[in-house]
């Protein structure tokens, strides 16, 4: 599999250079950069930091349609969903790692994908991937009982708060519990809100310096409190994930997967 990396300058978009240079199975075949930035042209491992490559950085996915077979795509929702219509015109496979898509845009997404194979996971690492499989479990075996809360921190330039991240944790526990996470989510708390209902979920957001991703899941009850905690400390974890999602649509026909069905957890 070749694989594009679109933002390839950007943080990520370095970690996805390097982890597909490194992955065996697959191969960099483009990389795409800003159109008019000053890295058009430059080898995308020396963006990267690795080295020469031999891939030369472009302007746009239309600049090298003939060079991938699947884009990786950790961008921004708008942009996202422009990437996914050009690869469902073109027949090429997308692996999306895009948080803070709305319900309209994760509906566009899931149309392209009756045209062309999709991986779409708001946490491409593959312990994250294991940790909700474990939730849903600590969930179901819990019940009722136990109060959910979760508490999630990330980098001071993340955007998007609650992180998709502990959205995906919040719906895999209340699926689990037969609830609605629209209908039971908290988000932060202040002044005389009472005490908790039983089967509300709590979210609490933290946004400070340079923290990678930490999601920690409370499930407490009267006399102890178990906790199921993710600390992810380098971005290359969710490249290395990237990567893998990305080899395994080898062969895929068109339909949307998330990382439970790569890592056959389901």
């Amino acid at each position: 599999m070749r694989i594009a990396v679109i933002g390839a300058s950007g943080r990520m978009g370095k970690n996805l250079i390097i982890a597909a240079h490194e992955a065996e199975g697959v191969s960099l075949g483009a990389a795409i950069v800003k159109a008019g930035s000053s890295l058009v042209g430059a080898d995308a491992g020396e963006i990267a930091g690795i080295g020469k490559l031999g891939v030369v950085a472009v302007a746009s996915l239309a600049d090298c349609v003939a060079d991938f077979d699947v884009l990786i795509d950790f961008t921004t929702p708008a942009l996202t969903l422009e990437n996914a219509a050009f690869c469902a015109q073109h027949n090429k496979a997308i692996v999306v790692g895009t948080t803070g898509l709305n319900d309209d845009e994760k509906a566009a997404l899931t149309s392209f994908s009756e045209q062309a194979p999709v991986v779409f996971a708001p946490n491409m690492s593959i312990g994250v991937n294991l940790t909700l499989k474990l939730l849903a479990t600590a969930a179901e075996i819990l019940g009722d009982d136990y109060d959910v809360e979760i508490v999630e921190a990330h980098h001071r330039h993340k955007v998007d708060s609650p992180s998709g991240t502990a959205l995906r944790m919040g719906e895999v526990v209340a699926d689990a519990l037969g609830r609605d996470l629209k209908e039971c989510a908290v988000y932060g708390r202040e002044g005389q809100t009472g005490a908790r209902t039983q089967k509300e979920i709590g979210f609490e957001t933290i946004r400070a310096g340079d923290v990678v991703g930490e999601h920690s899941v409370w499930f407490a009850t009267e006399g102890e409190r178990i906790e199921i905690v993710h600390k992810a400390s380098s971005r290359m974890t969710f490249a290395k994930g990237a990567v893998r999602a990305a080899n395994w649509l080898s062969g895929k026909p068109a339909a949307m997967y998330d990382m439970q069905d790569v890592l056959n957890l389901k």
